[in-house]
Protein backbone atom coordinates (compact mmCIF):
# COMPACT_ATOMS: atom_id res chain seq x y z
CA UNK A 1 0.00 0.00 0.00
CA UNK A 2 1.20 3.59 -1.14
CA UNK A 3 1.29 5.57 1.63
CA UNK A 4 0.29 9.63 1.42
CA UNK A 5 3.98 10.22 2.04
CA UNK A 6 4.89 8.47 -1.14
CA UNK A 7 1.73 9.90 -3.20
CA UNK A 8 3.50 13.56 -3.21
CA UNK A 9 6.55 14.29 -4.89
CA UNK A 10 9.62 15.21 -3.23
CA UNK A 11 9.74 18.57 -2.02
CA UNK A 12 10.41 19.64 1.92
CA UNK A 13 14.05 18.32 1.24
CA UNK A 14 14.07 20.81 -1.86
CA UNK A 15 12.66 23.53 -0.06
CA UNK A 16 15.29 23.24 2.69
CA UNK A 17 18.16 23.15 0.45
CA UNK A 18 16.36 26.35 -1.51
CA UNK A 19 16.08 28.49 2.00
CA UNK A 20 20.09 27.48 2.75
CA UNK A 21 21.30 28.38 -0.73
CA UNK A 22 19.22 31.28 -0.29
CA UNK A 23 20.13 32.08 3.25
CA UNK A 24 23.83 31.69 1.79
CA UNK A 25 23.36 33.61 -0.80
CA UNK A 26 21.68 36.46 1.13
CA UNK A 27 24.34 36.30 3.94
CA UNK A 28 27.47 36.67 1.36
CA UNK A 29 25.88 39.90 0.07
CA UNK A 30 24.71 41.40 3.01
CA UNK A 31 28.41 40.89 4.99
CA UNK A 32 30.53 41.16 2.13
CA UNK A 33 32.13 43.88 4.16
CA UNK A 34 33.26 41.42 7.35
CA UNK A 35 33.86 38.78 5.19
CA UNK A 36 36.43 40.76 3.61
CA UNK A 37 38.10 41.94 6.73
CA UNK A 38 38.22 38.19 7.89
CA UNK A 39 39.69 37.42 4.80
CA UNK A 40 42.20 40.22 5.24
CA UNK A 41 42.85 38.90 8.82
CA UNK A 42 43.74 35.41 7.59
CA UNK A 43 41.03 33.47 8.85
CA UNK A 44 42.48 31.41 11.66
CA UNK A 45 41.00 33.24 14.32
CA UNK A 46 39.84 36.03 12.52
CA UNK A 47 36.43 36.21 14.96
CA UNK A 48 38.01 36.83 17.79
CA UNK A 49 35.77 38.42 20.40
CA UNK A 50 34.20 40.57 17.29
CA UNK A 51 30.73 40.16 17.33
CA UNK A 52 30.02 41.18 14.65
CA UNK A 53 32.12 38.98 12.89
CA UNK A 54 30.95 36.27 15.05
CA UNK A 55 27.51 36.92 13.93
CA UNK A 56 28.71 36.83 10.44
CA UNK A 57 30.16 33.49 10.67
CA UNK A 58 27.61 32.10 12.78
CA UNK A 59 25.11 33.60 9.78
CA UNK A 60 26.85 31.85 7.05
CA UNK A 61 27.96 28.23 8.85
CA UNK A 62 23.94 27.97 9.18
CA UNK A 63 23.52 27.47 5.78
CA UNK A 64 25.53 24.50 5.55
CA UNK A 65 23.76 22.17 8.55
CA UNK A 66 20.51 23.37 6.56
CA UNK A 67 21.61 22.30 3.42
CA UNK A 68 22.64 18.65 4.71
CA UNK A 69 19.21 18.51 6.46
CA UNK A 70 17.42 18.91 3.30
CA UNK A 71 19.10 16.36 1.34
CA UNK A 72 18.99 13.92 3.91
CA UNK A 73 15.31 14.85 3.98
CA UNK A 74 15.13 14.44 -0.13
CA UNK A 75 16.64 11.20 0.32
CA UNK A 76 14.48 10.16 2.77
CA UNK A 77 11.32 11.28 0.96
CA UNK A 78 12.84 9.13 -2.27
CA UNK A 79 13.04 6.11 0.00
CA UNK A 80 8.60 6.69 1.07
CA UNK A 81 7.58 3.07 0.56
CA UNK A 82 10.31 1.97 3.42
CA UNK A 83 10.33 5.32 5.37
CA UNK A 84 7.04 5.76 7.41
CA UNK A 85 6.37 9.64 7.40
CA UNK A 86 5.29 9.72 10.92
CA UNK A 87 8.70 8.05 12.29
CA UNK A 88 9.51 11.99 10.52
CA UNK A 89 7.41 13.83 13.44
CA UNK A 90 10.15 14.58 15.76
CA UNK A 91 12.08 16.61 12.66
CA UNK A 92 9.33 17.87 12.31
CA UNK A 93 8.84 18.88 16.08
CA UNK A 94 12.46 19.82 16.12
CA UNK A 95 11.98 22.43 13.39
CA UNK A 96 9.09 23.71 14.62
CA UNK A 97 10.94 24.63 18.17
CA UNK A 98 14.22 26.26 16.13
CA UNK A 99 11.96 28.37 13.97
CA UNK A 100 9.54 29.32 16.91
CA UNK A 101 12.27 30.56 18.70
CA UNK A 102 14.51 31.77 15.91
CA UNK A 103 10.72 34.18 14.56
CA UNK A 104 10.57 35.32 18.18
CA UNK A 105 13.66 36.38 18.73
CA UNK A 106 14.06 38.03 15.11
CA UNK A 107 10.27 38.41 13.75
CA UNK A 108 12.08 39.84 10.48
CA UNK A 109 13.95 36.54 9.41
CA UNK A 110 13.50 33.55 7.47
CA UNK A 111 12.46 31.38 9.60
CA UNK A 112 9.37 31.85 8.50
CA UNK A 113 10.47 29.29 5.13
CA UNK A 114 10.90 26.58 8.09
CA UNK A 115 6.66 26.23 8.42
CA UNK A 116 5.98 24.53 5.46
CA UNK A 117 8.33 21.60 5.79
CA UNK A 118 7.37 21.74 9.57
CA UNK A 119 3.65 21.34 8.78
CA UNK A 120 4.47 18.60 6.45
CA UNK A 121 6.24 16.77 8.60
CA UNK A 122 3.82 17.10 11.64
CA UNK A 123 0.39 16.36 9.76
CA UNK A 124 1.90 12.86 8.47
CA UNK A 125 -0.13 10.26 10.82
CA UNK A 126 1.42 6.95 11.58
CA UNK A 127 1.05 4.14 9.53
CA UNK A 128 -1.23 1.76 11.75
CA UNK A 129 -3.72 5.21 11.62
CA UNK A 130 -3.56 5.40 8.48
CA UNK A 131 -4.37 1.83 7.87
CA UNK A 132 -7.08 1.42 10.53
CA UNK A 133 -8.87 4.92 9.06
CA UNK A 134 -9.10 3.60 5.93
CA UNK A 135 -10.47 0.27 6.26
CA UNK A 136 -14.58 0.83 6.06
CA UNK A 137 -16.81 -0.07 9.58
CA UNK A 138 -17.43 -3.45 10.01
CA UNK A 139 -19.87 -4.66 13.01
Amino acid sequence: MRTPFARSRPWMGRWLLAVAALHTLFGLLVFAGPLRQLLRLGLFDAVGTDPLMAAVTWFLLFGAPLALLGQALTLLERQAAVVDPASLRPLGWGLLGLGTLGIVLMPASGFWLLLPVVWALLRRRPAADRVSSSRPYSP
